[in-house]
């Protein structure tokens, strides 16, 4: 395995994202603070991050979304799915 392949799977630039996963790479927020910011598991959490087909309940969407807008008080549900 060459260098550049090693560097790019040690973090984790080839990892499916979803629109939330996106986010919080851009934003610097990681998905320990969006699991103890929002409550929601880390399963949860992770496949919120990774499967972008995922869309979790409504109770689970506000506790996300809640979180998110420490940082981006803009954000919408409709920013990370597609509901």
């Amino acid at each position: 395995m060459s260098y550049k392949r090693r560097v790019i799977d040690l973090f984790g630039l080839n990892k499916k994202r979803s629109k939330l996963g996106k986010w919080i790479d851009r934003n610097g927020f990681t998905q320990e603070d969006l699991i103890e910011e929002s409550k929601v598991s880390r399963n949860t959490i992770s496949k919120a991050c990774s499967d972008p087909d995922y869309v979790p309940t409504g109770t689970t969407m506000k506790k996300i979304l809640k979180a998110v807008r420490k940082v981006d008080p803009s954000a919408k549900s409709t920013d990370f799915w597609d509901i």
